[in-house]
């Protein structure tokens, strides 16, 4: 390694080369991704943001004598400084996995910047590596040209958006990371106080209130690319911390925002990614999508909607059947193309799956090729009543007919479920489309059993449907929000409502809550006191710009989109955090731990 100031500069980055003519001369600089040596002669890849072009040094094609003992001495992952000329490959070793792979440098002076161990893994695309010890070296792990790919078109997404509504008249504004915990809510991240003993702050789960009061104070368009917190359980496409794109208006209604919104995923998508978006998106009512696909965010690039056998079955003498109906359940099917032919096993691996969803069972009915009928409630049917069945559910042959029987939530969560796992086994979701939805008129409230109360929904300043807002003090479960969803191919990407902005409707919703005035007035007086003077209506959406990025770069997870993400028990390997503190450090916050 050299112990002096590299006598070069870097003025090109490797796709720069392309732009260069034969013979002029360039200065690289990046990290060795593959080192060939053929004695006389030695190839190195050198690799930077940009890509990877072929350098050659070549004592024969004018690279001196020093600069061969430095291509001598190269490893992978070493950083270095190139000055050479550009010169066309011979047509036999053109290279078309690469940009530049036309083209090579022949190296006239090289400086090595820094040495590097061997990494705990190839820097390279398709590893096959334990992710732990990927995310243990996420700064080698970003090297991967397949993960500076998903950061660049994270980048790329967002500085888009910026531009849109930037351009559409809303104001970029930042609200605060430290700020008050309130109920209805994922549990809060907390942080204590040292100047106020005993009394804490809250890491922000979203800016809601803070974008609402900016609507009150007449900033009219709002956005944030907002840092968000949530303490909750974790999952592949749920990260504790995460970005979120913010946005509110005032003096929109909801099908307006709607096609705003819609209108900035074409422009985004186009400008970044090239796809061609057909607006208006389906819309498509929270109850409707659940009756028909047993899920608030279906994947759209199928089929299989839920087929209604109630009034096909109520008069067979299969009791399983009659029981669900007489208990004010449901009976449903769902047509699995090109199954028929499935084993005992396989069908009873589907029946297993259904089970851990809270059903006992699945009936079967296959059509198989020729028309003949074969199912596993034959003997309490008979052949003209599952001949009906076929019909009701325009099964062809071929098709397996899976029919769910029990309460209607169990039934609908189970075969969504059940849906979602049919649609990846048999391939049925073309992963090169993408089907965008606005679910709308969701439920305002829902009962919790374990708090025995009913909870919002979405979040306490949801507006509630202006027909339905005398029956929060009579019938709450029948209140419909003014709330919507979008949804990409079963991921909900982003969320929105027109918000409450009258103090009366939203001192009813606190009540319907469970909240008494003085409990409303002690978490929220400050709002509640601010409609009073003259707020006007507003509504806004969030979209999840880690969940956006995770499907059009293509990543499994979010972890893949996110430069340094937690795990899914929420730890950092590669700074070990969480962590402990010292003692001192707890007693200047005024705080012991408990066993």
């Amino acid at each position: 390694m050299t112990t002096t100031a590299s006598r070069l500069i870097r003025q090109h980055q490797v796709i720069e080369t392309l732009d260069a003519n034969v013979g002029d001369e360039v200065v690289l600089a990046g990290w060795v991704h593959k080192r060939r040596d053929f004695g006389s002669v030695v190839f190195v890849d050198l690799r930077d943001r940009s890509g990877i072009v072929q350098l050659v040094f070549d004592h024969g094609l004018g690279t001196p004598e020093p600069s061969m003992e430095v291509a001598n001495r190269l490893r992978n992952e070493y950083v270095i400084i190139v000055r050479g000329t550009v010169r066309n490959r011979d047509e036999s070793a053109i290279n078309p996995k690469l940009a530049t792979g036309s083209l090579e440098v022949i190296v006239t002076e090289a400086v090595i910047e820094n040495a590097a161990k061997n990494p705990p893994f190839y820097i390279q695309d398709g590893i096959d590596v334990d992710e732990t010890l990927r995310l243990r070296y996420r700064y080698l792990d970003l090297r991967r040209p397949e993960m500076q790919k998903i950061m660049m078109v994270r980048h790329q997404v967002i500085r888009a958006f910026r531009a849109y509504l930037d351009e559409h008249g809303f104001v970029e504004m930042e609200t605060p990371i430290l700020t008050k915990s309130t109920p209805e809510g994922a549990r809060d991240y907390l942080v204590p106080s040292r100047l106020q003993s005993g009394e804490f702050y809250a890491l922000p789960q979203s800016p809601q209130i803070f974008k609402q009061l900016l609507m009150l104070a007449g900033m009219e368009r709002y956005y944030q690319v907002a840092r968000c917190f949530r303490d909750e359980d974790l999952r592949a496409d749920r990260q504790p911390e995460f970005t979120q794109l913010d946005i509110e208006t005032s003096f929109l209604t909801a099908e307006q925002l709607q096609t705003m919104m819609e209108e900035m995923l074409q422009k985004v998508l186009k400008d970044t990614v090239g796809m061609d978006l057909q607006i208006p998106f389906q819309r498509l009512p929270y109850q409707e999508a659940m009756e028909r696909y047993g899920s608030d965010k279906p994947d759209l690039r199928f089929d299989m909607a839920f087929v209604d056998l109630a009034d096909v079955v109520k008069d067979s003498e299969f009791r399983v059947f009659q029981d669900a109906i007489a208990a004010g359940g449901t009976v449903k099917a769902l047509v699995a193309p090109g199954i028929a032919g499935y084993s005992r096993k396989q069908t009873d691996e589907l029946v297993e799956f259904v089970k851990t969803y809270g059903l006992k069972g699945l009936a079967t009915v296959a059509v198989q090729e020729g028309g003949t009928i074969k199912s596993s409630i034959s003997k309490f049917f008979t052949e003209e009543q599952l001949a009906n069945i076929v019909q009701t559910c325009g099964a062809q042959a071929g098709d397996l007919i899976l029919i769910a029987a029990a309460g209607r939530k169990e039934v609908l969560v189970a075969l969504g479920a059940l849906r979602v796992k049919l649609g990846n086994d048999l391939g049925l979701a073309d992963p090169n489309t993408y089907k965008f939805l606005w679910v709308t008129d969701f439920p305002l409230l829902s009962y919790d059993e374990e708090e025995g109360r009913f909870v919002a929904e979405h979040h306490p300043f949801t507006m509630p449907k202006y027909e339905d807002v005398e029956l929060l003090a009579t019938n709450p479960e029948k209140v419909r929000a003014e709330a919507y969803d979008i949804v990409l191919n079963g991921y909900e990407i982003g969320g929105g409502s027109m918000r409450i902005y009258r103090r009366d409707i939203q001192e009813q919703m606190f009540t319907a809550l469970g909240f008494s005035k003085e409990e409303a007035y002690e978490k929220f007086g400050f709002l509640l006191d601010a409609f009073e003077y003259g707020a006007p209506p507003h509504g806004g959406i969030a979209f999840g710009l880690d969940r956006i990025i995770m499907l059009l770069g293509g990543g499994k997870s979010l972890r893949d989109c996110i430069a340094f993400p937690k795990t899914a028990s929420g730890t950092d390997l590669m700074m070990d955090a969480p962590a402990t503190v010292s003692e001192e450090q707890l007693k200047i916050l005024h705080l012991a731990l408990r066993d």
